[in-house]
C-alpha cells in the first residue's frame, strides 16, 4: 500500500533541505581539497576550475594599485616624473599580479612561497615525486565570514599572514581573492 504523496512529502522536502544545507557548509571545504589535490597533482586544468582567474586578479590589481598609491603616491603626485614614475611602478605590478594569477603562482603562494620563489630555478614542480611535494594550505585557519565567504590564512615564509578567499555564486565555491601583506 502506497503512501499518500501527503505524508512523504514534506519528509523529502526535509530531507533535500538537510542535503542541500550540508553540501553548502561543506562546499569550501571540498574547494580547498581540490585545490589541494591539483596543486600536488601539477594539474592546472584543474586549479582553473576552482579559480576565478578574472576576479582574482582585478582584486590582486587592486591591491597592489591601493599599496603603490598609499607608499609612493603622495610624494610622485608633485611631479611629472614622480607621476611617470608611478605609472611605470604600476605597470610593473600588473605584471607582478599576473604571475600571481595563475597556477604556478598560486601554487606557490599556497605553500607560503612568494611567486618569485617559485620560478627562480626550483625544479619545476611535476619533476619532484608527488610524496616530496610540499602540502598546500598546510597549518591553515579556515573561518566562514558569511554564508557566501570563506577564508583558508597560512603564514608567509616571512611570517606574515596570507588569506586566500573563497566566495560562492550559487552552489559553486571559487578561489577569488588572495589578500598578501605587501614586502621587499
Amino acid at each position: 500500500m502506497a503512501l499518500p504523496a501527503r505524508r512523504w512529502l514534506p519528509w523529502a522536502l526535509a530531507a533535500l533541505a538537510l542535503a542541500l544545507a550540508v553540501y553548502v557548509v561543506a562546499g569550501p571545504f571540498l574547494t580547498v581539497r581540490a585545490i589541494q589535490q591539483a596543486v600536488r597533482a601539477d594539474d592546472s586544468r584543474a586549479l582553473a576550475r576552482q579559480v576565478d582567474f578574472p576576479t582574482l586578479r582585478a582584486n590582486l590589481k587592486a591591491q597592489a594599485e591601493d599599496w603603490l598609491a598609499r607608499e609612493y603616491g603622495e610624494q610622485a603626485g608633485g611631479s611629472v616624473l614622480g607621476r611617470l614614475g608611478l605609472q611605470v611602478a604600476r605597470g610593473v605590478a600588473g605584471g607582478a599580479v599576473d604571475a600571481m594569477a595563475t597556477p604556478i603562482g598560486l601554487a606557490a603562494l599556497m605553500e607560503g612561497r612568494r611567486v618569485w620563489s617559485r620560478v627562480d630555478g626550483s625544479p619545476p614542480l611535476h619533476s619532484v615525486p608527488v610524496e616530496q611535494r610540499p602540502e598546500p594550505f598546510r597549518d591553515a585557519d579556515y573561518r566562514y565570514e558569511s554564508l557566501s565567504r570563506f577564508t583558508v590564512t597560512i603564514a608567509d615564509e616571512r611570517g606574515q599572514p596570507m588569506v586566500f578567499v573563497l566566495t560562492r555564486r550559487g552552489l559553486h565555491w571559487r578561489l577569488s581573492d588572495v589578500r598578501v601583506s605587501p614586502g621587499p
